[in-house]
């Protein structure tokens, strides 16, 4: 029965049914996305603001597409490039996503580590938040599980506040916002792709897409996801330029070099009170906890899907021990990694997020290829207007990745 035939209201429709855009949205604003857009900040200021709009307009139309195929064929991304193209394909598309994955996922045990030490010590503060996370989603329901993260994401409004405490020129900003520019240098070009790659994460595409499956949505539910997806994806610029712009005012205009954000949090008290570093600080655990939880479950779903394999988050352990075992391993292989002593954190932060646009290309073009298929979409199979919206982002990531390769910056 669709969502619409069980609700009374618009709005409550709209509540049954928010959640995979919005909580991929937000995930983006993960430590590895809060580091990236940090180091933007602090070394560029306001002046890359603009590529984080395009990375904006990019989420949108891409977690459109993906919450739309997975709506229409009830399928996730590696189980339709799977039946579509083979197992061959989907094999190295899920190779592609776990790449991503673990990378990332490090990323996000490495914010945890970072927001609460020299306190608690990273042998400590990562562990118990690995196992926290694993809990919360492999034991609980799939409904509360869902309520608790996107309570959990209500954490991004301090970066809100920390950008208004920086007093930052807003005129500056919004210039930033809509003029293109940037310096011809190796450094900014992958600082832009890694804000391209962060913004747009191959983990997101996946989950999405899952995700609305997972939740049993129809296409009778398709207009209340574009919603999701918007608010989700518009949320997700709005925290970063919140990021960008709180380092912009400060760190950027005191000359002040950053490695991550854990450093941006610090370096921030001076210069903004300490209110705006604590919430800063505050929202970087948040961030980490949030995406910690999601990520091994984009990963798993994408391994289920390639393998022929249907399991969901309500299924328990013995008719879905694939998804379990996945979820394990990427969380314990991140763990091991960021436990290991002298581990280069701020490259997995940052450059893992260089290589997410590189594994974005081949993932976005088998989405891009579904999406047209008429056979596979019928009557919601992308139009010519959403089709060169979605090929236009693959060429420009494209021209951004190939350049940065040229250039040995990878």
């Amino acid at each position: 029965m669709p969502v619409a035939a069980r609700r009374g209201s618009a709005l409550v429709v709209l509540a049954a049914v928010a959640g995979p855009g919005l909580l991929a949205g937000l995930s983006d604003d993960d430590a590895p996305g809060i580091t990236t857009y940090s180091i933007i900040g602090a070394d560029y200021g306001y002046q890359l603001l603009w590529v984080l709009a395009l990375s904006t307009l990019a989420l949108i139309v891409f977690h459109e597409v993906g919450a739309r195929v997975g709506l229409v064929t009830g399928q996730g991304l590696t189980g339709m490039i799977r039946d579509r193209y083979g197992v061959r394909a989907a094999a190295f598309a899920v190779l592609a996503l776990v790449v991503a994955n673990v990378g990332t996922t490090c990323g996000e045990f490495a914010g945890v580590a970072a927001s609460l030490e020299p306190a608690v010590p990273r042998w400590i503060s990562v562990p118990v938040a690995a196992a926290g996370v694993s809990l919360l989603v492999l034991r609980g329901s799939f409904h509360r599980i869902e309520h608790i993260l996107l309570v959990l994401s209500t954490v991004f409004a301090t970066y809100l506040v920390s950008a208004v405490l920086a007093h930052p020129d807003w005129s500056a900003a919004g210039r930033g916002l809509v003029v293109p520019s940037i310096p011809l240098t190796g450094s900014a070009l992958l600082a832009a792709t890694a804000c391209l790659g962060t913004t747009l994460a191959p983990w997101g595409l996946a989950f999405i897409q899952s995700y609305a499956v997972d939740k049993r949505l129809t296409p009778d539910d398709l207009p209340y996801e574009r919603i999701d997806v918007c608010v989700g994806a518009i949320m997700t610029g709005v925290i970063g330029a919140a990021v960008v712009i709180a380092c912009a005012a400060t760190l950027h205009q005191s000359g002040t070099s950053i490695k991550d954000a854990s450093d941006a949090a610090g370096a921030l008290r001076p210069l903004a009170g300490d209110l705006a570093s604590s919430l800063f600080a505050a929202g970087l655990l948040g961030a980490s906890l949030l995406a910690a939880s999601i990520l091994p479950l984009s990963t798993a779903y994408s391994v289920c899907e390639a393998l022929g394999d249907e399991a969901a988050l309500d299924d328990p352990f013995s008719d879905a021990p694939t998804f379990y075992i996945s979820y394990a391993v990427i969380v314990c292989v991140a763990v091991a990694i960021v436990l290991i002593p002298g581990a280069p954190l701020v490259q997995i932060l940052f450059l893992s997020q260089a290589l997410n646009a590189v594994l974005l290309l081949p993932l976005l073009v088998f989405i891009a290829r579904i999406a047209a298929d008429t056979q596979v979409m019928g009557r919601h199979a992308s139009g010519r207007f959403a089709s060169a919206a979605a090929w236009g982002t693959i060429v420009l990531i494209g021209v951004c990745v190939s350049t940065t390769l040229a250039l040995g910056l990878l």
